[in-house]
């Protein structure tokens, strides 16, 4: 059985790590600055990351030049590999990251303006480098909806049809970011975690509500996820990786050890 990764988050604006609530937006002043992205990251390399996932949420020319260097800082200091999203609208955007030091390029909503980005991506750089991530929101009893544009845009698709898609495209891994449970800390959504780990035939990795441990053991047993990404628990020192790792392993299962 494939090893489950422990994954942290960090939410880069002008240089610094943010974070919100339900999807909180920058110009709306709904972030609180946690602090610098790669001191944070060799912190969690140092207490065994599987990977660290860098999103950009800067809409600049200038955010996006540093988080290049944030990406190359990063690479220089931490042996986990680097994810890296936001702003990526073309290859040549893959392709400048990936020369940065990241080891993947997430993508969402380029992918959903342009679903054959994510074909070009893996067609240049193979399928391991390329994750999509969807936004999805409960807007009915038995139906979540995928969003663009951060959470505030509805496309209309249905969240396991666009991960099917996805893959048959080319995707290597897919991220589920839970839009209601996002920064609540009140858990994962399961259902549709599950539903989703079941349809496709790559790894899911889950995203947005993380608060416990418990919680964390039930989005990767209940919810069949490969992975389990967080932010705030480990921003503000509720847990660290090595904790959340130990309880994994005690719950049975398979974690891998620094």
């Amino acid at each position: 059985m494939l090893a489950r990764r422990v994954i942290p988050c960090l939410d880069v604006h002008d240089g610094k790590v943010t974070r919100g609530v339900s999807f909180g937006r920058a110009e709306a002043g709904e972030l609180k600055n946690v602090g610098d992205p790669v001191e944070l990251a060799v912190r969690y390399n140092e207490q065994g990351a599987d990977e660290m996932v860098f999103f950009d949420i800067t809409a600049s020319a200038h955010g996006r030049a540093s988080m290049v260097g944030v990406i190359e800082r990063a690479a220089d200091r931490c042996f986990m590999p680097l994810t890296v999203g936001g702003g990526i609208r073309a290859v040549e955007d893959m392709s400048t990251m990936l020369k940065a030091g990241a080891d993947k390029v997430s993508i969402n909503s380029s992918a959903l303006a342009n679903p054959d980005l994510i074909r070009a991506g893996a067609e240049k750089f193979g399928s391991q480098c390329i994750v999509v991530s969807i936004d999805a929101k409960k807007v009915a009893p038995d139906r979540w909806e995928v969003f663009a544009q951060g959470g505030r845009k509805p496309t209309g698709l249905e969240a396991v049809a666009w991960a099917q898609r996805a893959v048959e495209l080319g995707a290597g891994e897919i991220v589920l970011n839970s839009i209601d449970a996002d920064g609540t800390k009140a858990g994962f959504d399961l259902v549709i975690t599950r539903r989703i780990s079941e349809s496709v035939g790559v790894p899911v990795v889950a995203s947005g509500g993380a608060g416990t441990l418990e919680h964390m053991a039930e989005v990767l047993l209940e919810g069949r996820a490969d992975a389990v990404l967080a932010a705030s628990i480990f921003h503000f020192g509720t847990f660290t990786v090595r904790q959340v790792k130990d309880y994994l392993a005690a719950q049975g299962l398979p974690i891998r050890r620094i």
